[in-house]
């Protein structure tokens, strides 16, 4: 990854990793208030013009488009399937999803990847799964029925099963993202830069065949701006600077934890949501659940906190 030169210095990690986690935690609000301006798909299309335009802006200060020039041709069609399932496929069923749910709702259940990374271990990378495993398990997506219950745990029923099955179908992908990409052992930073112009073209030619460009406007573009930098682009660097940095990956790891319940925090101030005593169970009990899971998980499936952020 080329990250192993940089001097340990935790001090400096903890700076990065709080960068991360406070531009992470601003996403949902984000998201909410872009989408009251423009659809998923001109979201997405802005934010990920916005994510090449950084990642190469990084690529260049680092010295590394030389290693774009090394890329393979199968390589190319690597990135380009990569692309399809993140950033094109993840974030437009995750904006979908927050379209359709309250912020404090969508922000939780996508955070349930871990889970789903854990689940989809099992056939992709032949990892067993305990009774244990499946325990903690049971206990996060207890959390899940609570926080997709919006308030009403004793109806016995999620309030809006589709946008509830797009949080967490959210989740799967980015699961499976994480799975292939860490097959993967070229450079984060070049990785990411083709794979967001892979779903840039993707997003261009399904913008065309769709509403065009002509139904992109200024404050649904400059949401899409703040998405492509701080929840993509920029972000995802800074993740990746802190575990370079780090003296203890697992001190700066757990960080990520704080995230989702800062985005409520910031979701109740910025969108005014009246926040639920279910959201904030909930989401304890599926952060208690993946980090059960975390200390029982083989290295080879758990560490995906570690390696992406998210």
């Amino acid at each position: 990854m080329g990250g192993n030169r940089h001097p340990k210095n935790q001090s400096r990690a903890y700076m990065y990793a709080v960068l991360a986690v406070v531009f992470w935690s601003t996403a949902a609000s984000a998201f909410k208030l872009t989408l009251a301006h423009t659809a998923p798909l001109q979201i997405l299309f802005v934010a990920t013009l916005t994510s090449c335009v950084a990642l190469a802006g990084v690529l260049a200060i680092q010295g590394r488009f030389r290693l774009l020039k090394q890329t393979s041709g199968r390589e190319l069609l690597y990135s380009a399937a990569m692309g399809l399932l993140n950033p094109f496929m993840y974030y437009l069923v995750l904006f979908e999803a927050y379209s359709l749910l309250p912020a404090q709702v969508a922000q939780p259940l996508n955070f349930t990847w871990p889970l789903m990374l854990v689940i989809l271990s099992v056939p992709l990378l032949r990892q067993p799964i305990s009774p244990w495993s499946i325990g903690t398990m049971l206990i996060s997506f207890a959390g899940v029925y609570l926080i997709s219950s919006q308030g009403r745990p004793f109806d016995m029923r999620f309030a809006d099963p589709l946008g509830v099955s797009l949080a967490l179908g959210s989740s799967v992908i980015w699961a499976l993202f994480w799975i292939y990409n860490v097959r993967d052992g070229r450079n984060e930073v070049v990785k990411l830069f083709l794979s967001f112009s892979f779903a840039l073209l993707f997003a261009s030619v399904a913008m065309v065949m769709t509403s065009g460009f002509g139904a992109l406007n200024f404050y649904g573009s400059a949401g899409g701006v703040y998405i492509g930098l701080f929840e993509m682009g920029f972000t995802f660097v800074f993740w990746l600077k802190a575990m370079q940095y780090a003296e203890s990956t697992d001190r700066i790891s757990n960080m990520i934890y704080i995230t989702p319940f800062l985005a409520l925090v910031l979701i109740g101030i910025v969108l005014g949501e009246q926040i639920h005593l279910t959201t904030v169970g909930g989401l304890v009990l599926i952060v208690a659940g993946i980090v059960l899971q975390k200390f029982i998980t083989p290295a080879g499936a758990g560490a995906g906190i570690e390696a992406d952020g998210r």
